[in-house]
Order: C-alpha cells, then sequence, then structure tokens
C-alpha cells in the first residue's frame, strides 16, 4: 500500500471521528444494509443458476442413461437373434451343401427353417429384418431370408465386414432394401444393421448374417414426439451422419447438423457437457460414446428458456431489494432518535459513577431492544459494585478473624506439644520408659497429623507416621502387634498421598485382631514396597483372621462405586452384621488416590479366609526430592 493510499485512509478514519453518532449510524446504515443486500442478491442470483443448471445437467444425464439402458436391450435382443439364426442345425446344413438340391428338399427347408425365422420375426416386432447373403452356388435364393451374396458386394460395408473375421459390425444405413419389392421395407427409413460373417466348417468363408431393426425403434427415446422441448437427443453414426428427430422444437432455429458442427465429438464412454452459442443462442451439449455401436449419444439442449427465467429472477430480486432498502431507510430514521435519547440518559448515569457516585438513581430505561438490556445489565452492575463493596469489607473483617483463630490454634497445639514433651521428661525421670516411648510416638503422629502443609509426602515419613501408631495400639494389645518392613531403597523418597498408609495398618489391627488365629495370638504387619513397571508397589499384610470371598468381592466393588450405590450397599451391610465394618477408610484412601493419579492407580483388597489379607496400593514412581 502506497504513502498516498495511507494517507487518505487516515483522513477518512479522522473525519468518521468528528461525525456525531446519528451521522455515524446513517453512514453505518449504508454500509451495513446496502453491501449485504448486494452480496446476498449476487449470491442468491448465482446460486439460483448454479442450481438450474446442475438439474438441467442431472435431467440430461438422466435421459442419455434411460436411451443407453434402451441401446443396450436392443443390442442384446439383436444379438439373441444373431445366436438363433447361427445356431440352427438345419439352415446351417443348407448353407454349406456341396451340391445340387432337388425341389423338395428346397420346398422343406422353405417350410421347416424359414417359416420358422418368419414366425419369430413375427413375435419380435423390432426386428425389422434377418437374412443371411451366402456365396454357396449350391444353395436357392428363399426370398426374405436366404438371399445371394452377390447382391450385397457393392455395399461400403462389405468388405469392413469381412474383416473383422466373424464379430459383429454395426452399419447404420439409410435403405436396407434390395428390390422394389412392395415386402421390402421402406426406402427413406434408416436403420440400425447387425453384420456378422458366417463360416463353413473349415473356417472358410460362407456368408454374411444381417439383422435390421428401425433406427426409431433402435434409439426410441432418440426419436420419441414425448420429450422436454429445450432438449433432443442425437445420434451421431461412424461416418458424422447426423439423426434425430427433426420436428424437435430445440431445431427451430437451427438444425441439428449446425448444431453438431459445434460440438466436438470424443471417445468419452461418460458423460461429457460442452456449453456453446450459435448467433448468440446458448447451447449445452451432453455426449457419450457407446462403444459397443460405434456411435455417439448426444442430448441437445436449448438454454433459451432457462437464460429467460434467471434474467426473470434478477429483476424480480432487484425490485423487491429496492422496495426492501427503502423500507428500512424510513423505519432507521424513525428508531434513531429513540435509541438516542435512551442512550443519552445512560452517559449521564456513567458520569455521576465517575465521580464516585455509586448510589445513583438511574431513570427506567424501557425496551427489549438492545438499548433496553444494556441499560438493565447497567442497572444490575451498579447494584453489584454495591453489594461486592460490602462483601469485600466483611471479608476484610472475617480475614482479621481467621489469622486471630489460626492464632489460637497454634497456641494451642504449641502447648499440646508442650504438655506432651513434659510428661515424656517426667516419666524418664521416674524411670517409666515405656510410658516416654508412647508419649514420644504420640507426639510424632499428632505433630505429623495437625501440621498438615501438603498433601503429598515422602514414603518414609508415612513410614514413621505408621511405626508411631502401632508403638502407641501396642499399648492396649499387650505388645502382641508385629510390625515388619521391607522397603525397597529407591521407594524410599516415593512421593505418596499423606495420611494413606495408617486407614490401611488401622484396617488391619481393627479385623485382624477381632478372631486371632495364631498360636501365639500375635498379629504380624508386613509392609513392602517394590519398584515395578513404573509404578510404586505397596503392600501391607497381616496374619489376621482374613475375609470370606463373598465379601471380599463386595469390598473391591464398593472401592469404585458411586456414591449413592455405595450409601444403599453400606447401610444394607450395617443392618445385616449390625457393626460398621465397610471399609470406608479404605475407600477415602482409594478416591484420594484416584483423584490425584488417575483410574489406573488405586488399592486393591486380596485375603484367604484363617490366613492373610493383603492390601495393594499402587502409586506411580515418583521421586521427592526434600522435605
Amino acid at each position: 500500500m502506497g504513502f498516498a493510499a495511507i494517507r487518505r485512509l487516515l483522513g477518512i478514519r479522522a473525519f468518521t471521528f468528528k461525525l456525531s453518532l446519528q451521522a455515524k449510524l446513517i453512514l453505518s446504515f449504508v454500509f451495513v444494509i446496502f453491501i449485504p443486500v448486494v452480496l446476498f442478491s449476487w449470491y442468491t442470483l448465482n446460486e439460483e443458476s448454479t442450481k438450474a443448471m446442475e438439474e438441467l445437467t442431472k435431467n440430461s444425464e438422466n435421459v442419455l442413461a434411460v436411451e443407453k439402458i434402451n441401446i443396450e436391450n436392443n443390442v442384446e435382443l439383436i444379438g439373441w437373434t444373431d445366436q438363433l439364426a447361427l445356431s440352427n442345425r438345419e439352415m446351417n446344413n443348407y448353407l454349406q451343401i456341396k451340391q445340387i438340391q432337388d425341389t423338395a428338399r428346397v420346398i422343406r427347408i422353405k417350410l421347416d427353417v424359414v417359416n420358422n425365422f418368419q414366425y419369430f420375426l413375427f413375435n419380435n416386432p423390432r426386428i425389422a429384418n434377418v437374412r443371411l447373403f451366402t456365396d454357396n452356388p449350391y444353395v436357392n435364393e428363399i426370398w426374405p431370408v436366404i438371399l445371394k451374396e452377390s447382391r450385397i458386394q457393392n455395399k461400403p460395408w462389405h468388405d469392413e465386414v469381412i474383416k473383422q473375421s466373424g464379430l459383429p459390425w454395426w452399419e447404420i444405413q439409410e435403405n436396407v432394401a434390395l428390390t422394389d419389392m412392395p415386402s421390402e421395407p421402406s426406402q427413406n427409413e434408416p436403420f440400425m444393421t447387425y453384420l456378422q460373417e458366417f463360416k463353413y466348417a473349415d473356417n472358410k468363408h460362407n456368408g454374411i448374417l444381417e439383422i435390421s431393426m428401425k433406427l426409431s425403434d433402435f434409439f426410441s427415446r432418440t426419436f420419441s414426439s414425448v420429450q422436454d422441448k429445450n432438449s433432443q437427443l442425437i445420434v451421431v453414426a461412424r461416418g458424422g451422419q447426423v439423426f434425430s428427430l427433426k420436428a424437435s422444437p430445440v431445431f427451430k432455429q437451427h438444425s441439428s447438423e449446425q448444431l453438431m458442427n459445434s460440438v466436438k465429438l470424443t471417445s468419452n464412454t461418460d458423460f461429457e457437457k460442452v456449453h456453446f452459442k450459435v448467433n448468440g443462442q446458448s447451447y449445452l451439449a451432453f455426449q457419450s460414446y457407446i462403444p459397443s455401436i460405434d456411435v455417439h449419444l448426444v442430448n441437445m439442449v436449448s438454454l433459451a428458456d432457462t437464460m429467460e427465467g434467471i434474467n426473470h429472477s434478477r429483476i424480480l430480486y432487484f425490485l423487491l431489494i429496492s422496495l426492501l432498502v427503502a423500507f428500512l431507510v424510513l423505519l432507521s430514521y424513525s428508531m434513531q432518535s429513540i435509541i438516542l435519547r435512551r442512550l443519552k440518559v445512560l452517559r449521564e448515569s456513567m458520569q455521576e459513577v465517575r465521580s464516585g457516585n455509586f448510589n445513583v438513581e438511574l431513570p427506567p430505561i424501557t425496551g427489549t431492544d438492545e438499548v433496553g438490556e444494556l441499560g438493565l445489565h447497567y442497572h444490575k452492575l451498579i447494584l453489584k459494585i454495591n453489594e461486592l463493596i460490602q462483601e469485600q469489607a466483611a471479608r476484610q473483617a472475617a480475614g482479621k478473624e481467621a489469622e486471630l483463630r489460626a492464632l489460637k490454634n497454634q497456641i494451642d497445639s504449641h502447648f499440646l506439644y508442650n504438655t506432651l514433651e513434659n510428661v515424656k521428661m517426667l516419666a524418664e525421670i521416674e524411670g517409666q520408659y515405656l510410658i516416654s516411648d508412647i508419649m514420644t510416638s504420640l507426639g510424632g503422629m499428632m505433630r505429623y497429623s495437625m501440621e498438615w502443609k501438603q498433601d503429598h509426602v515422602m514414603l518414609s515419613d508415612e513410614i514413621k507416621q505408621v511405626q508411631h501408631f502401632v508403638s502407641v495400639m501396642n499399648i492396649r494389645y499387650d505388645g502382641r502387634l508385629d510390625l515388619r518392613l521391607s522397603i525397597a531403597p529407591e521407594c524410599l523418597k516415593q512421593e505418596s498421598l499423606k495420611m494413606s498408609l495408617q486407614p490401611a495398618v488401622e484396617n488391619a489391627i481393627k479385623h485382624g485382631m477381632s478372631r486371632m488365629h495364631s498360636s501365639d495370638g500375635n498379629l504380624v504387619i508386613m509392609i513392602s514396597a517394590v519398584w515395578r513397571d513404573q509404578a510404586c508397589v505397596i503392600e501391607i499384610t497381616d496374619n489376621g483372621c482374613g475375609i470370606p470371598e463373598e465379601k471380599l468381592g463386595l469390598l473391591n466393588r464398593m472401592l469404585r462405586m458411586e456414591e449413592t450405590a455405595y450409601q444403599d450397599v453400606r447401610q444394607l451391610v450395617v443392618r445385616k452384621n449390625n457393626q460398621d465394618s465397610n471399609g470406608i477408610g479404605l475407600r477415602n484412601v482409594d478416591q484420594r488416590l484416584v483423584m490425584s493419579y488417575g483410574t489406573e492407580y488405586g488399592i486393591q483388597i486380596e485375603s484367604q479366609e484363617e490366613s492373610y489379607t493383603r492390601i495393594i496400593m499402587t502409586l506411580p514412581y515418583r521421586v521427592m526430592e526434600g522435605d
């Protein structure tokens, strides 16, 4: 973009800034209404033209497809007639005789063989003629089926048929009559002729089979008068001859030969479209090559009516758009004064709020349009600002109160720690070392659980907490708890959720000691941790009473149940067993693990009744550095 263009853009921008809002609305209306309307009109007209052409193309392709199906059916009929003619044993024997036949023999051939051919013709009205031309000098002509080949040797296609060596040859002939006899076909009517050489048993030339069908029957839709007046099928023969319904309205201004001079024929068997003009008149030609009979089938479409309809739509759109724009201009001018008056009220109110007066009384702004909605939201905004000011004041007061409460709790916890430490020192002075150890363990437990600075800790910290817990619980169970550890060194700094091991150990003590079956009455709790497949697997195993198989499956399912289903099952278990043994602590730990690491991690319970219970906790292998 040049410097002059940039200057012009900046000048236009500065000019628009100086205009009043009303002038800007008028200018914006011009751009917002006229430009989209013009674009919409252009797009709509273009779409209408495109749809019209697509519909025309689809109809033309359907016409060609239907005619090709008719042609295929006629080719199949003529092929079946060819097989019937050449597969007749008596006819072949007669055509290949080596001696002069008596009159009785010829009469029998006439009555038995030739009459069968004629019967076939009567039952297939589309077949106009079936003739066998032979060069066998011993064969007598039996009119109109068996004839001498000399009658057709001057035909232009005779040598081409011989060159095919038994393959079929299709030819469109203007006249297939051999004489002026009344039984012969019309002299001026074209025929589609199927020609094929037939031979002696020693593969020498014997003659030529000719099967004829009227062109109007072979191309039935092409020569049908019941067609769209704007389209007409045309058949172009091998030599360029054009055949069609001469009386079609499509050829009213230009003949079929004149139109085909503007169409370049191709060997494409699919549908191909050509758009051209002749003396200002637009045409569309849809062509398809039919290799089996070596002809081109063309559907010639006149676009005169289509273009007239498109021009009519353009005029109609222009009139409607003009009326619409005039109506919108009048409506815009009548609405501008109302919109600007309400906006002025909002501007004055905003100026008061800017000066610090948040208790401004906003006059009611009616209406459900954008300006009315803006006034409603602005009113709610003022109320919200006042509400937030009050909430902020209340929040500051609550924050001060929370700080005081936290300070009080901190003082209380330090007082509790100091008290436990004093009890421990008194126990040591009195020689009560067991009480001293218990106080040490209890103080460590309380400090660990109450000082909750983060959710994740090292596994070694969790192990210490479990050791303290077991030490305290041993007072209750007279030292019958035996905690054994087997922690791989690489797992000591494993990241673990805080207070995730103690519920499993507590669960083992609660249920394992209830029905102890070991000989010495001791409960052995084994905690192991290993690194396995990029995961840290922690196992808490006890030699308690174990869990029945049915109850074990229920416990594992309850770990991942939805909350509603879990509460229902829990109430059922409590009523049945008269005790709360539903593993809620393990479920809480499992849910914390799932929320922290994903559904592939968590807890699984294994057990064998009267043998052991094992809690398997799987964590992603993560190493924590520092505290």
